[in-house]
C-alpha cells in the first residue's frame, strides 16, 4: 500500500514549490497595514489640505478649494517660516555630518573591537533618554543664568540665549546619533587595504580622505542626512522649548490643529515637509544612500 501524506504535509510541499507565492502571503499583512495606516493617512492629509473651515461655526467644509495653498505661498509670514525651517534642517544636517564623521571614523578604524562595542553603546545611550528631558536640559544650559553664560561671562561674552541658534544647537545634539551610526556602518565596510594602497602610492592624508574615503562613504553620509534632515524638518517641540519667538512649520501645524481649530490649513502646511522629503529622497536615490538605511 502507498502511504498517504497528511494534508499539512501536502500544503507545506505546495508552498515549498512556490516560493514567490509563500513570500506574497507573508507580506500581505504588513503591506495591508502599510497601505491603510501610512499611505491611507497620507492620502487623507492631502485631501484635507484642499478643504476649508467655516469661519463662523468652525466646522470643516468638504468643498474643494485652493485657498489654503494660495494663503501658504502668498503670505510672507508662512514663506519666512518655510525657509527658516528648511534652513535649520540643512544646518543641523551639516553640523551633525561634520561632528559625526571623525567620531565614526575613530570608532570604525581606530578603536579596538571591544572599544567599538563600548562606543556604539555610548552613542546609542542618549536615544534611551526622553526627548523632553534632553530638550529641557539644553533650555537650562542656554538660559540667562545657565551654565553656558556662567562659563562665558569671565570672557566678556554671553551665550546665544533662546532663538534660532539655540534651536540649531538642540536639534544637532538630539539627532547626532542618527548621523553617527550610518556613517560608522559605512566606514566599517570600507576595506583598509584601499586606504593602505592610497598611502603606498604617495597620497597624503587629505588626498586619501578626499579621493578614497569620502567617495566610498558618501552614501552612508547621505543616509544619515535623511534622518537628521527629516527629523529637523518636522520638529516643533524643540523650537517651543528653546526657540523663543521663532517658529517652524511644525509649530504652525500644531497651532492650527489646537488654538486656531483650522485642520485643513494645518494639513496644507503639513504637506510641505512631506513634499520636500519626497523630492529629497528622489534626489538621493541614485547615490545608493537608501541601501545604507
Amino acid at each position: 500500500m502507498t502511504a498517504v501524506s497528511p494534508p499539512s504535509h501536502r500544503i507545506s510541499a505546495f508552498f515549498h514549490r512556490k516560493p514567490q507565492l509563500r513570500l506574497g502571503l507573508l507580506l500581505t499583512a504588513p503591506m495591508l497595514w502599510l497601505g491603510l495606516a501610512y499611505l491611507g493617512a497620507l492620502a487623507a492629509l492631502f485631501i484635507t489640505a484642499f478643504w476649508s473651515t467655516d469661519v463662523f461655526t468652525g466646522k470643516v467644509v468638504t468643498d474643494w478649494s485652493f485657498d489654503n495653498v494660495v494663503t501658504l505661498f502668498s503670505d510672507s509670514v508662512y514663506r519666512t517660516i518655510t525657509f527658516r525651517t528648511v534652513g535649520i534642517a540643512l544646518l543641523v544636517t551639516v553640523i551633525d555630518a561634520v561632528i559625526a564623521f571623525p567620531m565614526a571614523f575613530a570608532m570604525a578604524k581606530l578603536a579596538s573591537p571591544k572599544a567599538q562595542r563600548v562606543l556604539v553603546i555610548m552613542v546609542m545611550t542618549p536615544l534611551w533618554a526622553s526627548y523632553l528631558v534632553k530638550a529641557y536640559a539644553w533650555r537650562t544650559l542656554l538660559s540667562g543664568n545657565g551654565v553656558l553664560n556662567w562659563l562665558l561671562n569671565p570672557l566678556g561674552i554671553s551665550g546665544p540665549g533662546y532663538g534660532v541658534t539655540a534651536t540649531v544647537i538642540t536639534l544637532s545634539y538630539l539627532w547626532l546619533p542618527y548621523m553617527i551610526l550610518p556613517i560608522y556602518a559605512g566606514l566599517e565596510r570600507l576595506p583598509v587595504s584601499l586606504v593602505d594602497a592610497s598611502g603606498d602610492l604617495g597620497a597624503k592624508s587629505f588626498r586619501t580622505f578626499r579621493s578614497v574615503i569620502l567617495p566610498l562613504t558618501f552614501p552612508a553620509i547621505v543616509a544619515g542626512s535623511i534622518f537628521t534632515f527629516s527629523l529637523s524638518l518636522g520638529d516643533y517641540i524643540a523650537v517651543k522649548i528653546v526657540g523663543g519667538t521663532s517658529q517652524m512649520l511644525g509649530n504652525v501645524v500644531y497651532d492650527n490643529i489646537g488654538a486656531a481649530n483650522n485642520l485643513p490649513f494645518a494639513a496644507t502646511v503639513a504637506t510641505v515637509p512631506v513634499v520636500i522629503m519626497l523630492v529629497y529622497l528622489a534626489a538621493v536615490r541614485r547615490t545608493g544612500a537608501l541601501d545604507n538605511l
